[in-house]
């Protein structure tokens, strides 16, 4: 947000500009006459700048009283006026101090340098020719030039006192790592800010060069204390910036520097929530780069964990209620950071997310704040109009932040309590008086309030319930501790309108009892004890509270040792309550996230869960995800793979659920799915056999890219996948089989391209700790199981041409290119094309597929009613395979085939698409099928297949009692025999 524009300066602070305007005339007498002529030849609007920056900011006015030089050189040089470009202010900083001779002059540099640009910063904040963005980069930059500027002029003067520090293990150089954490680290610096240090060094040893060795760490501790004094004393010309030591581990009773080792060991063993919080913004701000990075690198998994963390919204909310009841003790009430409302509020809305979500969603491990709100908007943690109230209200408490700290240089976040200052920060906000700029500043103080409170307030407090109302699910907590009588647990669970109350309390005593239960830790414990409760509550609210416990019990025995699962539970009713309605749903569901806890996750955000997103946001959200690994991190890259597919997977199946997306749309999504997984398990394959053995060959001698497709047959192929659907796949290239690659272990072409299909196999079928990708079926390729693993396309086409059985080109019928090179695949659409619009002998073709079906129906169908051919195929008494048996979904598929086979050379447009809807819509069209034949097969179709989908949900098999679907089944029978279809 920008702030209102400039107002005129109200009459209490006309004296202050009075006054600065006189003392500064009267002392340019000491100034050059150059500088006194560059001064009387101001622009009016530079001069009024002056007067008003100088109402605003004894700073700004004591600075050029003292010194009038350095404001006039500012103008001159155009500093005021202009954006500072990237590196320059450590360019400027390191030609000063380059000449300075000792620790005095070096202090005197750094101070004088640092108001020189403390001034410029100022002018052009209350001026509004910088926006809080520039204001916050270019103080967080001077505090970097500062520091590091400093550290190397040190280091090689401490250097030649007392040698090099050089690593027991590596025998190098050593440098100090300085890391700059909160705002100086978010590159987030405010006017008058400490700034937070820690130091460190890579690895223990001793100094080489001088006549006594010392320890390296002696030696960085030594070089910190000069560094913090050479920033922090105070001497005539100020101080450079105060240094705040105290987030080093131990804080201030710990060792100044400690090597990575040392760092490494604490943070593992002792680190506590507050200090995951605070290396968030955790960035290298002096030293050595490279190994502050390896650092950063060592430490991320104690900032970012890989399970969902909701445990840190407790740390959070207690360090909240810390802050509290300081801001209370000390009457900070009126504090814009610390009071509520506040900064620190926003920043705790973002760094719940980030803690929460970060380790899985690289994409929030960022410091700056704003970019922060805009990935949780972008990636849909937050809706865009919270996101907006929470830039636009922290953006508003940093300028006030800024107003306050310009006045007098202080480092204050304090609402002034006198009307001078308070008329100062009402001008310098763009308002016409205090009231005003109060009125707007409570606005967003309440605004951030009522936004931190849904994200970090405790769910069970209500703030007008008493302490005895703040457990949701209070009245079960007896019954889980075992501290009823069996009786009075059973009659209060059958009142709460369990059906069975003793088999539900045998399955809560057997979790209580359990061994998961036993071998948790006291918080683990704690947070079970705080769960149970509120799922009973919510179970007894549902329809079904025994399926529910059936269900959801094994979730969280799985989850036991892992209990920040529970908090993310307990922190979110409405998850929970998605959990409850989905698990009772679908035993699929409840197994599915039983297996992988991960997908709970995916329970928080109810817009996201029941609205998958559209083929090209899918394909783009899993590239994006990937791009955020490193290249050669094929674990990683494999568990994200994974992980986004169990994801979507859960939210088409509760779309499905919940009525959300139709039969059609169900399988549209798993396809596409399926499709952005291969299209990204292609490229690594691709890129790691490159890397390998280089790039392949075409037959004119140029480099394939990557000339190679992956064909999708069956469900893949005839956008009909469903829940657990294998993938049928035939994979097919257009190199040169005898040309080698040109890599550093070359092999001919067929041999890459067969290792390039094995690769692609590998990365699908693997299991992880998330399971596979997918079940691959690769018989349908030229050959079945005993042809070779990848084809030329070539070969392919003499194969369909000259070897293919019928039954394959009825497979062909459904085989369309899933991804690859587009060139390749209009080649195979060619082929395709010319095989299925062969000319054939009807009679032949209907005795053909007829046979093929018989076998099936005879190896795969109901016995007991000869796959529904038999009398009794009608009754209740027996099942009805929906797949297999006859007028089921394999005899409507097979008369699409052999449609399409029989009439495509007529009319090509019948094997245009590959599923049998359109296929059928295209029988119609040319006058092949009635209408009414066309709409009866559609809607059979559709009606098994939703009662498939729902088979599968419940984990049961595709198989209905017999006295359902009568009409499809006998109008389908009917048809088949029309065809001419034996």
């Amino acid at each position: 947000m920008s702030l209102p524009p400039l107002v005129a300066l109200p009459p209490q602070l006309q004296s202050l500009a009075d006054r600065a305007r006189q003392a500064f005339t009267s002392d340019q007498e000491g100034l050059p006459e150059s500088l006194r002529a560059a001064f009387d030849g101001w622009p009016d609007e530079r001069k009024q700048a002056f007067l008003r920056v100088c109402a605003a900011s004894d700073f700004v006015a004591e600075q050029t009283r003292r010194d009038p030089a350095m404001l006039m050189q500012l103008a001159e040089s155009g500093e005021l006026e202009c954006t500072l470009k990237n590196g320059e202010l450590c360019t400027d900083l390191d030609s000063i101090i380059s000449t300075c001779a000792s620790e005095d002059e070096l202090a005197h540099h750094l101070r004088r340098f640092r108001n020189r640009q403390q001034l410029r910063i100022i002018w052009r904040d209350l001026t509004r020719q910088a926006d809080l963005a520039e204001t916050c980069r270019d103080l967080s930059d001077l505090a970097d030039a500062c520091i590091d500027g400093a550290y190397h002029w040190l280091y090689s003067r401490h250097c030649a006192q007392f040698g090099t520090p050089t690593g027991r293990r590596s025998g190098q150089p050593q440098h100090l790592v300085i890391l700059g954490m909160g705002k100086l680290g978010a590159h987030e610096l405010n006017l008058s800010s400490d700034i937070d240090l820690i130091f460190g060094y890579p690895e223990g040893g001793e100094t080489e060069g001088a006549k006594r060795a010392l320890d390296n760490q002696e030696f960085f501790i030594r070089l910190g204390q000069k560094l913090i004094k050479a920033l922090d004393a105070i001497t005539v010309d100020g101080f450079a910036f105060r240094v705040d030591m105290r987030l080093r581990p131990y804080g201030s009773s710990g060792a100044l520097v400690l090597s990575f080792n040392a760092l490494e060991q604490y943070y593992q063993d002792q680190g506590r929530d507050w200090e995951r919080y605070a290396m968030i913004k955790a960035r290298v701000v002096g030293g050595d780069q490279q190994a502050g990075a390896q650092l950063l690198k060592m430490l991320r998994p104690f900032v970012y964990r890989r399970y969902l963390d909701f445990s840190a919204i407790e740390a959070l909310r207690s360090m909240k209620q810390l802050i509290q009841q300081e801001v209370r003790r000390k009457g900070m009430t009126e504090n814009v950071k610390l009071g509520s409302g506040g900064i620190r509020e926003v920043e705790f809305i973002a760094q719940a997310f980030q803690l929460i979500h970060g380790g899985r969603d690289l994409s929030l491990q960022q410091r700056p704040l704003l970019k922060v709100l805009a990935t949780l908007e972008g990636q849909g943690y937050l809706p865009p109009a919270v996101v907006a109230e929470l830039r636009d209200g922290y953006a508003f408490l940093r300028y006030t932040e800024h107003a306050l700290q310009a006045i007098a240089d202080r480092q204050t976040q304090m609402l002034p309590d006198n009307d001078l200052d308070r008329a100062r920060v009402a001008f310098i906000m763009g308002f016409g008086d205090w009231s005003a700029f109060h009125e707007r500043l409570m606005y967003w103080r309440g605004r951030i309030e009522w936004h931190f409170h849904q994200v970090i307030a405790d769910p069970d407090q209500d703030e007008e319930a008493g302490p005895q109302d703040a457990c949701v699910g209070g009245e079960w907590l007896p019954l889980w501790e075992d501290a009823l009588d069996e009786e009075s647990a059973c009659r209060q669970l059958s009142e709460a309108g369990f059906l069975d109350p003793l088999a539900a309390l045998k399955r809560l005593v057997d979790l209580r009892n359990g061994p998961q239960l036993r071998a948790m830790q006291r918080l683990g414990r704690e947070r079970m004890d705080a769960f149970i409760p509120r799922l009973l509550n919510m179970a007894s609210e549902h329809g079904k509270p025994d399926l529910v416990l059936e269900r959801v019990l094994p979730l969280v025995e799985k989850v036991a040792r892992r209990s920040a699962y529970l908090v993310l539970l307990s922190e979110n009713p409405g998850a929970l309550e998605r959990l409850i309605t989905l698990c009772a749903a679908s035993p699929w569901i409840a197994e599915q996230i039983a297996r992988y806890p991960l997908l709970l996750d995916e329970l928080l955000n109810e817009g996201r869960l029941y609205h998958p997103p559209l083929a090209p946001e899918l394909a783009a959200e899993l590239r994006e995800r990937l791009t955020r690994i490193p290249e050669d991190d094929l674990e990683q890259q494999m568990e994200a793979l994974r992980h986004f597919k169990l994801a979507h997977s859960l939210r088409v199946a509760a779309s499905e659920i919940a009525g959300t997306l139709p039969l059609m749309k169900v399988s549209d999504y798993l396809t596409w799915l399926a499709e952005a997984i291969l299209d990204q398990v292609l490229a690594l394959a691709w890129r790691h056999t490159v890397a390998r053995h280089g790039a392949p060959r075409r037959a004119d001698g140029s480099a394939c890219d990557p000339d190679f497709i992956i064909v999708g047959y069956g469900k893949v192929g005839g956008l009909e996948f469903g829940h657990g659907s294998d993938l049928d796949l035939v994979f097919i290239h257009d190199g040169d089989p005898q040309a080698e690659t040109d890599g550093a272990k070359p092999i001919d072409g067929a041999q890459f391209f067969t290792r390039l299909g094995q690769r692609i196999i590998h990365l699908l079928t693997t299991q992880t700790t998330s399971g596979s990708l997918y079940e691959v079926d690769m018989r349908l390729r030229p050959s079945g199981a005993s042809g070779l693993l990848v084809s030329s396309l070539g070969a392919f086409q003499r194969y369909q041409e000259n070897e293919a059985w019928t039954w394959e080109h009825q497979a062909l019928v459904r085989a369309r290119v899933l991804v690859g090179c587009k060139r390749v695949a209009a080649a195979f659409d060619s082929v395709r094309l010319a095989v299925l619009g062969r000319e054939r002998e009807l009679a032949t073709l209907q005795q053909e597929v007829s046979e093929m079906r018989a076998k099936m129906r005879t190896t795969l169908g109901t016995r007991e009613t000869a796959a529904g051919t038999a009398a009794n195929a009608f009754e209740s008494t027996v099942p009805f395979d929906l797949k297999q048996d006859a007028g089921g979904i394999v005899d409507i598929e097979f008369m699409v085939q052999y449609a399409a086979l029989a009439w495509s050379r007529q009319h090509p447009e019948l094997v245009r698409y590959t599923d049998n809807i359109r296929i059928l819509d295209g029988l119609e069209q040319v006058g092949l099928l009635s209408g009414e034949a066309v709409s009866l097969l559609q809607e059979a179709y559709k009606a098994y297949r939703s009662a498939a989908h729902r088979q599968a949900l419940q984990k049961q098999p595709g198989v209905v009692s017999g006295d359902q679907f009568h009409a499809e089944r006998q109008g389908v029978m009917r048809i088949w025999r029309e065809l001419g279809l034996s």
